[in-house]
């Protein structure tokens, strides 16, 4: 009828003693799982990089390149290459893609991990806006890597690495048929492209590009050099050198010109796992071996052209992972039946089996992968079949029996432990195998002990790397990628000729430095810590136990007659020991325990602790027989507690009932129409003794039908017949609740049909639990009330309740307990039930304290923002008091002194917000409402009329050299700089504010460095300000004269606006605002810039070349007039040229516009006949500071010209972008076109280029 009251009425249990399963954790925590049974790693996919992980593993798996990556390049040295540590010096010279790749290499190869990442070498790409999110071709990606190594490589002995391996010749050739003169022209090329459309397969398109010939005939003839005219001629094309690696790009996207749309070939096109490429080359003279090339790789990928996924089949040709189809485990099941009975029982023992073969070992360990081999050959069963079902996985296993099996230092290989060992015979000779003296750790190198060949297709293990996951596959698996939408995208071929050494063979360690393994191994150290440290908190669970010593059992239950902290003992143990580990950690933990120990599970009820099964079985393990964590032990003698039997099992669990009675005309308030009491009954109670027990001179019984979440009217009655059920047959269960009817109750109420309809739609019921902290543990009664009943009525009735004494309703208030058992708000007094929103069945805290009226607020408060580190408090202060006075207040109740202190708001993710800076301000005036959290914030405030200013250092990204005037610039005689390099060009690119149409490809120079905050008053001066910059550590570390050597500017969206100027002028003529930052530029000599004045920046344009020298300030004074003429006459003074030998054009950088100043006739108003002077500052110039002009000098270049290159570039991006932005409304029009016959056309995100941003090593 009133729900669950006393779902947590059994309070001196812990909170988690319902906690069942393994601990939340949160997943970031966990350390990277091993690697799986191939024992190769995969890479991690970071969002859209599954291009760039196939392309690594391939090459991974090319060993001459992955031998030339560890030993070429660390022959070169950090002289030549840098090291890791110096990348974030900015004149370190790093070349960092190549040392990143091979650190990635040694972890694919060492680190054990199921997925490596590629996080450290996509930011060595340069990446840093979101390109791994982007879906690219993995053969553009092909040609840009090695670009990018090669140019990473420059200036190195290590420069012709991708040349060595990867270069070939192509040769074509034009003979004429008449002189037989050749003409022929040389291809280089690190790929061959082919074609897919109208080709069967790879030979017949190798066939169609280097063995037919095309002729030139009838009207189609060629111009022979030699003949002079036009003859007949044949065109061929040959192969001249052929490169230790082949990589085949296939053409399998082509364009629909009919349709306008891209589309993908999946037409079957083979190719084979060994070619002969000597009908395609031009010497044919050599032995067949020269010309044979195997296949070790097929990336492959699947999807259509406009996105899909990628992933790879490669060839394991140093044997480096375990190749084990489940096909051939079920073979070599089929081909050796099973032993005889004897041999059988032998194999029910895994640890028997185990500890079998590894002691018929001649060698002291054995890889853990041929381990399984061995067992599958020998007995004739798999692992994986037989007991990884019961056992776990094989290693897994071995690592939970220490005892007997030890592992090699990186958990490759395993053996058994010396004493183990020698307690096996040998099977034919019947002698003890020793093993030769040596200490008590195996040491073992792979690099000398290689792990041996697998099986007899050794150098045909075949790999699916698919990201993470790595799939072992067979040979003729590569059929399937002949055609599809999941079909061969390039492929990688190797020379037959090439082979490996011996000591290669197997070995992850081959070539690789001294200062990786070293690094790798740490790792994996680490790993395997935080892996067992990660292990332990998974598998450990906490018990709570509970002492007999300390129960009484009366009411039907068992309740501790101390407090719950001193009858509880709580216990750590790892799940997978033993029932016998636990008992004996329990007589280690109870050494006064006298007796027999029986250990029972208990689980908390609302009429107290019961006692459920026994547990038994020494040698069963935790887990298996479900005991959870925050499970609850009882430890007892298995009879009795304090002299009482005590009932075990579900079949006596206390059952607690809500007995109503209908109440006398002088108890109870208003509406409350029951009387109540509680009591608790074993389950297997029958209804004819719960009737006896509380009805003895006899009556009825009525049950509430409606659920706990309805307004509770009907009761319906129990019959004669039901007085032979239990309770727990009926559905009576914790919390429910009868209603006991005398003969004498019955004359008042209308019971029919066997239904009862009482007046109880006004009832509420309230819990209220001591929060007082008296004598007494805290105890919770149920208060029955209306939703008119007022709180200060409710008070009285629980301190009554719960026995307190009356004085304590002066000092007391009722507070709401939230879900996480929080204290809220305290509740008015005069409010009533309703005005306080309280739900049926709400519970408040009796707290000590009085609680706020109606003028006063209370809020809660922390110092900093951490709640960790600083507990919530709590105070009640007048609404009418000022953020001063409060702030006092709350330092004094927690302990702080000092005036260094501020107050801020709490925001929504709990963290400092809002500063309440108007410390005179009252709290109501500030919209601080009651509840509200505020943090004391270490710092003072700035003073009324002070900013707190953030200062940035800007740098010049390039400054015109000493020694260099602008006449020099006019004769052309300074170096030539970089075009796209422009310091100007770059800061004003960078000033741009973001907005959805700005290009992605604007690119930012500009330096600023953050160098502090000052605070200083608004009535200073712009020099003032200088000044004080001039103070902080980083500027203090600029050689800086005077304050005039410095630019101010204010600073939008991290790069310089609004200038500056005036020395002399008030920060607050500025009108700055309270969130202003400001960034400082230095400069060559004083300036004081006036309010007439313009700063400009004025680049000299190279004579014959599109580009300019470095831009220089030119200021001007457009106090008498700003005018195209004036302007001209000021930039022509500047370079010391004649007026009108000059042009002169303002930049528009979001436009990539240059907009000529020319001298436009002026307007002449007829009626005044007066001329209207032109401001450049107007339109269409809008000329202000910091804008750039460009200057041609006509006595050197006559083109009026003003674009560059990157203007250029940057037209046609921004052309790519309208159209795609047409090309996207159309679609979208068609789309409301086609909508009604369901048809939908999908947006495509417009394509970016790929990119890798290598250093200058030249």
């Amino acid at each position: 009828m009133f729900g669950d009251l006393f779902e947590e009425d059994f309070s001196f249990l812990s909170n988690n003693h319902c906690g069942k399963g393994k601990k939340a954790k949160p997943r970031d925590s966990e350390p990277p799982a091993p690697r799986d049974f191939t024992n190769l790693s995969g890479i991690k996919n970071q969002g859209g990089t599954c291009y760039l992980n196939s392309l690594l593993q391939t090459l991974l798996f090319t060993p001459e390149f992955r031998g030339n990556v560890f030993k070429a390049l660390f022959a070169l040295g950090p002289e030549e290459l840098g090291t890791l540590d110096d990348s974030s010096k900015p004149d370190a010279k790093v070349r960092i893609i190549p040392l990143q790749l091979q650190r990635l290499f040694a972890q694919l190869l060492l680190l054990d991990q199921q997925a490596a990442s590629t996080t450290d070498l996509t930011e060595s790409f340069g990446w840093n806006s979101h390109e791994e999110m982007r879906q690219h071709d993995v053969q553009e990606l092909n040609r840009i890597l090695f670009s990018a190594l090669e140019t990473s490589l420059v200036g190195t002995s290590g420069h012709d690495l991708i040349n060595r391996l990867y270069h070939g010749i192509v040769v074509n050739q034009i003979v004429c048929k008449e002189c037989k003169n050749i003409s022929e022209r040389q291809e280089d090329f690190l790929d061959l492209t082919v074609a897919v459309k109208g080709v069967t397969g790879l030979e017949e398109a190798l066939w169609n590009m280097y063995v037919e010939e095309e002729y030139f005939e009838n009207e189609n003839l060629y111009q022979c050099g030699a003949c002079d005219k036009l003859v007949e001629a044949s065109k061929s094309a040959k192969l001249r050198k052929l490169p230790p690696f082949l990589t085949i790009s296939l053409l399998r996207f082509n364009f629909d010109f009919e349709k306008c749309e891209r589309y993908k070939e999946t037409s079957c096109y083979t190719f084979p796992i060994q070619i002969n490429l000597r009908p395609f080359c031009e010497q044919t003279e050599m032995d067949d071996s020269e010309y044979m090339y195997e296949l070790f790789s097929v990336i492959i990928h699947k999807g259509g052209c406009y996105g899909g996924h990628y992933h790879v089949y490669i060839r394991d040709v140093d044997e480096l992972g375990n190749w084990q189809l489940q096909e051939e485990e079920d073979r070599l099941i089929e081909d050796k039946p099973l032993r005889v009975t004897e041999n059988a029982k032998e194999i029910e023992n895994p640890l028997a089996v185990l500890k079998g073969i590894l002691s018929e070992e001649e060698s002291k360990q054995i890889p853990v992968d041929q381990l399984g081999q061995k067992l599958l050959e020998k007995y004739g069963v798999s692992w994986n079949k037989k007991y990884r079902k019961q056992c776990g996985a094989l290693r897994k296993y071995l690592q939970n029996h220490p005892q007997i099996f030890q592992f090699s230092p990186d958990e490759n290989k395993v053996g058994l432990k010396e004493k183990h060992k020698l307690l096996f015979k040998s099977d034919s000779q019947g002698q003890t195998l020793q093993s030769p003296l040596q200490k008590n750790d195996v040491q073992w190198n792979s690099e000398k002990n290689p792990t041996g060949p697998r099986d007899n297709s050794a150098g045909c293990h075949w790999f699916d790397l698919n990201d993470s996951k790595v799939h072992p596959i067979k040979e003729k698996d590569i059929e399937k990628q002949f055609q599809g939408k999941e079909s061969a995208y390039m492929l990688f071929y190797r020379k037959s000729q090439l082979k490996r050494p011996a000591e290669a063979r197997g070995n992850p360690r081959y070539q690789i430095p001294e200062h990786l393994l070293n690094e790798m191994n740490a790792a994996n150290t680490e790993l395997q810590k935080k892996r067992a440290e990660c292990d332990s908190a998974n598998n450990g669970i906490d018990l709570h136990l509970h002492l007999s010593s300390c129960y009484k059992f009366h009411n039907g239950a068992l309740h501790p007659s101390l407090t719950w902290r001193e009858s509880v003992v709580d216990l750590t143990i790892d799940r997978r020991k033993m029932l016998g580990d636990l008992r004996q950690s329990v007589f280690q933990m109870l050494e006064s325990w006298e007796g027999d120990m029986i250990l029972s599970i208990a689980r908390p009820l609302p009429a107290g602790l019961h006692l459920y099964q026994i547990l038994d079985g020494d040698e069963l393990t935790l887990d298996g027989i479900g005991l959870a964590d925050g499970a609850d032990i009882f430890v007892w003698n298995g009879k009795e507690v304090g002299g009482t039997k005590v009932m075990t099992g579900p079949d006596h669990e206390p059952v607690v009932i809500n007995v109503l009675r209908l109440a006398e005309h002088n108890e109870g308030g208003k509406g409350q129409h029951f009387t109540e009491s509680q009591h608790v009954f074993s389950c297997s109670t029958r209804l004819g003794d719960l009737r006896r027990a509380l009805a003895p001179s006899g009556g009825i019984i009525l049950k509430n039908s409606s659920g706990p979440d309805k307004d509770a009217k009907n009761w319906e009655v129990f019959l004669e017949e039901d007085m032979k059920e239990t309770v727990k047959s009926v559905g009576l269960t914790d919390g429910c609740s009868v209603l006991i009817l005398d003969s004498h109750d019955q004359s008042f109420v209308d019971v029919s049909g066997g239904n009862l309809t009482a007046f109880t739609y006004d009832i509420s019921w309230l819990q209220v639990k001591n929060f007082c902290r008296t004598d007494d543990e805290e105890k919770r009664v149920k208060i029955t009330a209306t939703i008119e009943t007022v709180m200060s009525d409710i008070k009285m009735k629980a301190i009554r309740e719960l026995q307190l004494e009356e004085e304590l309703a002066n000092d007391s208030c009722l507070r709401p307990v939230n879900g996480n058992g929080k204290l809220l708000s305290p509740v008015p007094e005069d409010y009533t039930v309703k005005e306080a929103e309280l739900k049926m069945g709400s519970l408040l805290g009796l707290c000590r304290g009085k609680a706020p009226t109606s003028t006063q607020l209370f809020l809660y408060f922390i110092v900093g923002s951490d709640q960790n580190t600083s507990p919530e408090m709590e105070i009640i202060v007048e609404e009418t008091a000022s953020v001063k006075e409060c702030l006092n207040l709350m330092l004094e109740k927690s302990g702080l002194s000092g005036d260094n202190w501020h107050l801020r708001r709490i925001d929504w993710c709990y963290e400092a917000g809002e500063a309440l800076s108007q410390e005179n301000a009252t709290l109501k005036e500030l919209n601080v409402c009651r509840g509200d959290t505020l943090v004391i914030t270490e710092g003072k405030l700035p003073p009324k009329g002070f900013l707190k200013i953030p200062i940035w250092w800007l740098k010049s990204s390039s400054h015109m050299k000493r020694g260099e005037n602008a006449q020099d610039q006019v004769n052309g005689m300074t170096c030539k700089m970089d075009a796209l390099q422009s310091s100007a060009v770059s800061f004003f690119l960078s000033s741009l504010p973001p907005s959805k149409d700005s290009p992605e490809y604007i690119h930012t120079d500009m330096d600023l460095c953050y160098a502090g905050s000052i605070e200083i008053a608004g009535e200073a001066s712009l020099e003032d300000l200088k000044m004080q910059a001039m103070t902080l550590p980083y500027c203090q570390e600029q050689i800086v004269p005077l304050p005039s050597f410095l630019r101010a500017w204010t600073l939008e969206n991290k790069h310089p606006g609004k200038l500056l100027r005036n020395n002399k002028q008030q920060l607050n003529d500025y009108k700055l605002g309270s969130r202003v930052e400001i960034c400082i530029e230095a400069l060559q000599k004083e300036e004081n810039l006036g309010p007439h004045e313009l700063l400009l920046r004025v680049q000299m344009g190279i004579p014959g070349e599109r580009d300019y020298y470095d831009s220089t300030d030119l200021v001007w004074d457009v106090s008498k007039e700003c005018t195209t003429w004036a302007l001209r006459q000021r930039v022509a003074s500047h370079y010391c040229l004649p007026v009108d030998k000059i042009e002169i054009a303002k930049y528009f950088p979001e436009k990539f516009e240059w907009l000529p100043i020319s001298s436009w006739t002026q307007q002449i108003s007829k009626r005044k006949r007066k001329k209207k002077q032109e401001s450049l500052q107007l339109a269409p110039y809008h000329l202000k500071d910091g804008d750039i002009i460009g200057v041609k000098n006509l006595l050197l270049d006559d083109t009026k010209d003003f674009s560059t290159v990157r203007d250029d570039v940057g037209k046609e991006k921004q052309r790519q972008l309208a159209l795609e932005k047409k090309k996207s409304r159309q679609a979208e029009r068609l789309q409301d076109h086609v909508f009604s016959d369901e048809k939908l056309i999908k947006h495509r995100k417009p394509e970016v280029a790929l990119s890798i941003n290598v250093g200058v090593f030249r």
